[in-house]
């Protein structure tokens, strides 16, 4: 069994029960919760104050050798405010010589990207602690990709997805589009060429979300990925002012525009269903117009003795 260390670098936790039936859920499963005091913490709408969240950060560097896994408690907004008071070569010491598989998204994509732009430090795109091992219902699906990308050094995701028929290669990257976009122009956004970028995002319109890929286009970003993949894009619908402009006509405007194929379709994001992505591993994808498969190899998993013991949270844990 694992040993999670909960981290708070973000917004407070207004869903104090899921967080908690998150704990419950990982205690029965056999796993070990640690640092859950950062989860009633608050200080105005952060889940404490700068100093206390920096710390939890950059104690990561100095955690013992027997946490396997870091998760943030939720997302929101925050991380944004301590990026430049982290250690990140502390940070990338450790995971040199103990790699720790950290482990969230939203908000949390800033460090994300942070880590991999100082040092290439890898870091998953997935599950968080109230939003889906909280959830009324621990999705069988979100759990099952969680424990594949923690525990298989090469793994396939596959899906129904839509754009033109192409097979690349290159460095998986991405996750938050908003927290994305909002690092152009920084020392923290990676410089990473011949990339595959995945992105996604919650309650932005579709002109909104075209607008945060069009800045990346016009920042030289785009074009010198290999593919774009789009995730979910949760409650981005229209209204009747768009007059048939949808997420789906977005894609096919961003299509004549861009130099590179655009899939989509991925299960991943903010949705009760995702994917895990190892972000900064390399990964080799093909479309053939109807069928995608994205191969990811090359990111750190768990100790050989916890991957022997596949068991996984969805046999042991009540919902």
């Amino acid at each position: 069994m694992s040993v999670f260390q909960l981290i708070a670098p973000s917004g407070y936790c207004l869903q104090q029960e899921a967080a908690r039936r998150g704990v419950a859920r990982l205690e029965a499963g056999g796993h070990q919760v640690y640092g859950q005091a950062v989860i009633p913490r608050r200080y105005q709408r952060f889940a404490g104050t700068d100093a206390e969240r920096l710390a939890d950060i950059n104690a990561l560097a100095t955690l013992p050798a027997t946490v396997d896994i870091v998760m943030p408690v939720r997302g929101g907004y925050g991380m944004s405010r301590l990026l430049q008071e982290v250690d990140y070569a502390a940070l990338r010491a450790r995971q040199a010589t103990d790699p720790l598989l950290i482990c969230g998204h939203s908000d949390f994509t800033a460090l994300q990207m942070a880590l991999l732009a100082n040092g290439n430090v890898m870091t998953f795109s997935g599950p968080m602690l109230a939003g889906n091992f909280g959830a009324e219902t621990l999705d069988a699906f979100t759990l099952h990709h969680f424990w594949m990308a923690l525990r298989q050094p090469r793994f396939t995701l596959e899906w129904a997805g839509s754009g033109p028929a192409c097979a690349v290669e290159g460095q998986v990257w991405g996750g938050n589009l908003a927290m994305i976009a909002s690092l152009v122009g920084t020392p923290w956004l990676p410089s990473i060429e011949g990339g595959i970028l995945v992105v996604e995002d919650i309650n932005e319109h579709p002109f909104r979300v075209e607008r945060m890929l069009l800045q990346l286009l016009y920042a030289g970003v785009l074009e010198t990925q290999r593919a774009l993949v789009l995730g979910s894009f949760s409650a981005s619908a229209p209204n009747d002012y768009d007059a048939g402009y949808s997420l789906d006509a977005m894609c096919e405007a961003l299509r004549a525009r861009l130099p590179i194929p655009v899939i989509s379709g991925l299960a991943f994001g903010h949705e009760p269903q995702t994917v895990t992505l190892p972000l900064g591993a390399r990964g080799e994808l093909t479309h053939d117009g109807t069928h995608t498969r994205l191969t990811l190899s090359g990111h750190p998993v768990l100790r050989e003795a916890e991957k022997n013991t596949f068991t996984t949270l969805i046999e042991q844990s009540p919902r």
